[in-house]
């Protein structure tokens, strides 16, 4: 049990962060690999991974890029199109199946190119393998409000200020390095089965699993009020609910915590294809929506709760949305 819950949680460590990738720079045009391999992901086999996380070897996942080389294993076509456009997941609108669909890419990049230069050549990538064809639009939709609450907010402002990461620092055993259009984030699995991602300028965030509330708790350092209005949106987009939105007009870094049930992060791992569905008479707590199970009592604390314990909360606003549009895409890639 205890091995299982620690593939659990750095295994959610992984996946989060691959739901709050966030715009960096737009893609420069015309830009190519020099060779590239595209492969549908081999199905995720959980109990090697748990032996294997276990035994101090962090799975190869994620979108890792180097100067002369660009890696993305066990990624969502989604992501895969979010790290190309320089968008979030939630910000895609195109088939559903686009979360589901897992492919592993492997590619050079030609000499002269730097790893800023990788968004681009995945976009040609993506174009020539898939045929994508997406357009930008920006409307208003409704969104989730990040907003001071009635006795006002809660938080903890930390002095220190976030650095940047070295990621010429040489990996331990129990670390993995994650690339995505912002910068590296590194990944440490901690002994008591807790993983923490140094994000850099981003700040610091570390979720564990607490076996009495069956629940992940995820406790984040020296992160602006926009950053967290991310983290959010990439928690709640997958289950249905909108973008969340910061509107507190709190500057500086904070401190903050949220709880999510185990019922809330087995709703998100489905939605992105890394869960089997809930089978019939698996109960209330399988069978009903990410509200209900999010109000269990067994499953601790929601979002929306651990939001109004700090003070603040959400409502729903009308706001301007930026999208990327998907207007054609291909299931399966051309041949290598």
């Amino acid at each position: 049990m205890r091995l299982r819950c620690r593939f659990f949680f750095a295994f959610f460590a992984i996946f989060l962060f691959a739901c709050s990738i966030a715009s960096g720079q737009a893609p420069k045009a015309k830009l190519a690999f020099d060779v590239a391999t595209v492969k549908p992901s081999p199905p995720l086999d959980p109990q090697k991974i748990a032996s294997d996380i276990a035994a101090g070897k962090m799975p190869r996942m994620g979108a890792h890029v180097t100067a002369s080389r660009a890696e993305y294993i066990q990624m969502p076509l989604k992501s895969l199109i979010a790290v190309a456009y320089g968008v979030k997941p939630y910000q895609i609108t195109g088939p559903d199946w686009l979360a589901s669909e897992r492919f592993d890419i492997e590619a050079t990049l030609p000499e002269g190119a730097t790893k800023d230069d990788a968004p681009a050549m995945l976009q040609a990538l993506l174009a020539d393998r898939f045929k994508l064809n997406a357009h930008r639009d920006t409307e208003e939709h409704k969104v989730l409000a990040l907003v001071a609450g009635k006795g006002g907010p809660k938080l903890k402002e930390t002095s220190e200020q976030p650095k940047p990461l070295d990621e010429n620092a040489p990996l331990k055993p129990n670390q993995m390095m994650i690339n995505g259009p912002e910068g590296p984030v590194r990944m440490t699995r901690n002994p008591d089965g807790s993983a923490t991602l140094d994000m850099g300028t981003r700040g610091t965030m570390t979720q564990r699993f607490d076996a009495e509330t069956r629940s992940i708790r995820i406790d984040s350092s020296m992160v602006t009020m926009a950053g967290f209005a991310d983290t959010l949106s990439s928690i709640l987009a997958p289950m249905g609910g909108e973008q969340v939105v910061d509107m507190t007009g709190l500057k500086g870094n904070y401190a903050v915590s949220i709880e999510l049930s185990l019922a809330d992060l087995m709703s998100i791992a489905r939605s992105a294809g890394f869960a089997p569905p809930p089978t019939q008479g698996g109960g209330a707590a399988a069978n009903a929506g990410p509200a209900a199970a999010a109000s269990d009592p067994s499953g601790g604390a929601s979002v929306f709760q651990s939001v109004e314990q700090m003070g603040l909360k959400l409502e729903e606003r009308k706001a301007p949305v930026e999208q990327l549009v998907i207007d054609h895409v291909e299931k399966a890639p051309t041949e290598n």
